[in-house]
C-alpha cells in the first residue's frame, strides 16, 4: 500500500495540482493539510471521480486536514484529544485495511508557533502561538501513547512544521530563531520519537538535500533553499512494513504549486 502525505495549501486553488499529482503518483491513501476549506464547501469530486473515499476535517479559510483512500475508511475521529476549547482543525484518525494488515493513520497539521517571542537571553518563551504548538505537540504525544497501546500498525503522518536536525534546512541558520526549528520544538519532537517511532523517509535516505517545503519568494526552489518539515512517522509494527519512501519534489515545478510537496512510503500491508 501506497501511502503520501501532502500540504495543499488550499484544495480550492490546488485542486488541478492535486488532481494531477493523484492521477500520476495513484497513492492508495493520502493525507491533506491546508484544505482551507469547510466539510460542504470542499470539492469532493476532484478526489472521489478517481475512485477514492474521502473524509473531511474542515474550517473556512484556514487549517483542515483530509484522509483520501482507495480502500474503506473507518472509525473516523477528528480533533486531537486533550483540550475541548481547541477548534482548529489539525487532526483527523482514521483506520484502513490492506491485503494483510489493518493500519491506524492520523493526519495532522501541526502548529506553525510563530511569531515566537525571545527574552534577554534570546530563548524562546512560551506564550501566545508557540505555547499553543508546544501545547498541542504534548497532546499529540499523549495520544500517540494512547494508540500504540493497540498494538495495530500506526502511522502519525502530516505537515508537522519542524525542522527536526540541521540537515533538513538547506541553511540551518535562517532559521535559528523561527518556531520550527528552535530547540524545544526539536526537543518536542525528539520524545515522539522516544516513544518509539521511525522517521519513514530518513530510514531510507540520511543526508541533507532532501526538503518537503520552498517558500514562493526568491526563487528558493530553484536554488533548493528548502526544508524537510512534512514526515511519516511509523510505530515499530508500521517500520516493520516499510518497503520504500521518497519526495515528489518534482511537483514544485508544475502549474499553480503548492508551496509543499507530497511525501510517501510504501508498506506491505
Amino acid at each position: 500500500m501506497k501511502i503520501a502525505s501532502f500540504n495543499i495549501n488550499g484544495i480550492k486553488a490546488r485542486a488541478p495540482a492535486l488532481r494531477r499529482w493523484l492521477e500520476e503518483a495513484a497513492p492508495d491513501l493520502v493525507v491533506l493539510q491546508e484544505i482551507k476549506s469547510t466539510d460542504d464547501a470542499f470539492p469532493r469530486e476532484v478526489i472521489e471521480d478517481l475512485g477514492y473515499n474521502l473524509e473531511t476535517h474542515g474550517q473556512k479559510g484556514f487549517n483542515g486536514v483530509a484522509i483520501a483512500s482507495k480502500h474503506p475508511i473507518e472509525d473516523v475521529t477528528r480533533g486531537l484529544p486533550g483540550d475541548p476549547e481547541d477548534a482548529q482543525a489539525r487532526w483527523i484518525e482514521a483506520t484502513v485495511t490492506g491485503a494483510q494488515h489493518t493500519l491506524r493513520v492520523c493526519g495532522l497539521y501541526l502548529p506553525n508557533g510563530n511569531p515566537v517571542s525571545l527574552g534577554r537571553d534570546r530563548q524562546p518563551v512560551a506564550e501566545g502561538k508557540y505555547a499553543y504548538k508546544l501545547d498541542w505537540m504534548a497532546r499529540m504525544r499523549a495520544r500517540a501513547r494512547e494508540l500504540l497501546r493497540s498494538e495495530t500498525p500506526l502511522v502519525l503522518m502530516g505537515d508537522f512544521n519542524i525542522i527536526p536536525e540541521a540537515q533538513d534546512a538547506a541553511r540551518p541558520e535562517a532559521w535559528a530563531e523561527d518556531a520550527l526549528y528552535l530547540l524545544p520544538s526539536r526537543a518536542a519532537f525528539r520524545e515522539m520519537m522516544h516513544l518509539g517511532f521511525t522517521d519513514a523517509f530518513r530510514a531510507r535516505y540520511p543526508g541533507p538535500g532532501h526538503y518537503t517545503f520552498w517558500d514562493y519568494q526568491a526563487g528558493a526552489f530553484e536554488r533548493n533553499d528548502g526544508i524537510r518539515i512534512d514526515h511519516l512517522l511509523l510505530d515499530p509494527h508500521a517500520a516493520d512494513l516499510l518497503e520504500d519512501c521518497g519526495i515528489d519534489a518534482d511537483t514544485r515545478a508544475g502549474e499553480k504549486p503548492s508551496d509543499h510537496v507530497p511525501i510517501w512510503a510504501r508498506l506491505s500491508l
